[in-house]
C-alpha cells in the first residue's frame, strides 16, 4: 500500500459551512467598492471648475 496516496471526500456541510466565510468576503468587497466610489465623487465636487457657468461656449 502507498502512504502517500491522498484520499478525497465530498463534505456538503462543509461547504454550506464555508458559505458565511464567502458572504463575509463578498460583503467586504462591497464596501471597498463603495468607499472608492464614494471618495471620487467626494474629489469630482472638490476639485469641479466652479468658475465654469454650464455654458459650453469656448
Amino acid at each position: 500500500m502507498n502512504m502517500y496516496m491522498l484520499t478525497a471526500s465530498f463534505e456538503p456541510m462543509h461547504f454550506v459551512d464555508n458559505l458565511r466565510y464567502m458572504g463575509l468576503g463578498m460583503l467586504g468587497i462591497f464596501i471597498v467598492i463603495g468607499v472608492i466610489m464614494l471618495l471620487t465623487m467626494l474629489l469630482n465636487k472638490l476639485t469641479e471648475d466652479r468658475s465654469h457657468d454650464g455654458s459650453d461656449e469656448q
